[in-house]
């Protein structure tokens, strides 16, 4: 059997910080070493895409001015569509900026109101302090918990409504807004948080469970994805873990 997915990316010129661009390679390349076809379709203002066609997307992190530019295209163009294929199970991996543009709205450090598309239920204000740093969130996506590692790098602080659930428990680092430990969210198939890193070349699980997802949405829930041998990046990341938890 031919297996293939198609992969919208979002405005990969205007949300492309800290090497998110990564995950798509990692994404790609997980897919490849199982004979997967994965078709990358990146998607730019004033762009037109179908999204019944598409089995995942990626929206990377930005700049607030980079935001800026394609709040507008997100909402007015891809918004309708985008919004349905979320509500219909399309598998979605949000980062940062992109994550708080899926919310319901940002208010920026100079008091700008950018609209989100509203489709996740939470909403995002600037604050003073920047945080940055490593982070490891404990997440529960299968049998056993595992802990996601990546590196943040934001001033703005996501508070989540009850139509969406955490992610993890953030056990190192800040998380979505210093206050709550909550790293993250859920809502359907679409994961936002704020790992860079990249996130997904360092957390092969988190990787495989997306691209499980999006064969299970195209091909039916009885497909389960051939194991893949991540010894090396395994290693990385529980040497990570170790490291940030026993500082």
């Amino acid at each position: 059997m031919n297996l293939t997915l198609r992969l919208a990316h979002l405005y990969p010129e205007h949300m492309n910080v800290y090497g998110d661009r990564g995950n798509v390679i990692a994404l790609r390349q997980r897919c490849q070493r199982r004979g997967i076809a994965l078709e990358i379709v990146p998607v730019n203002p004033g762009d037109t895409i179908d999204w019944q066609t598409v089995d995942l997307a990626f929206f990377g992190g930005g700049q607030d001015s980079g935001q800026a530019l394609i709040t507008g295209d997100l909402i007015e163009r891809q918004g309708p569509g985008l919004r349905a294929a979320i509500e219909a199970d399309l598998v979605v991996l949000a980062i940062c900026g992109g994550y708080q543009l899926l919310g319901h709205y940002f208010l920026t450090h100079t008091g700008e109101r950018l609209p989100g598309l509203g489709v996740l239920d939470v909403h995002t204000i600037a604050g003073k302090q920047r945080m940055i740093g490593n982070i490891v969130i404990e997440v529960h996506l299968g049998a056993e918990p595992w802990q996601l590692v990546g590196f943040e790098n934001h001033s703005g602080r996501t508070f989540h409504g009850p139509g969406v659930k955490s992610l993890g428990r953030v056990l190192v680092g800040y998380g979505d807004n210093g206050q709550d430990r909550k790293g993250g969210v859920i809502y359907r198939n679409t994961f936002g948080c704020y790992l860079h890193g990249a996130l997904l070349p360092k957390n092969p699980q988190l990787t495989d469970h997306l691209i499980e997802l999006a064969l299970r949405r195209r091909y039916g829930s009885q497909y389960v994805l051939p194991p893949l041998p991540a010894e090396r990046e395994l290693a990385a990341q529980r040497a990570m873990v170790q490291r940030l938890l026993t500082r």
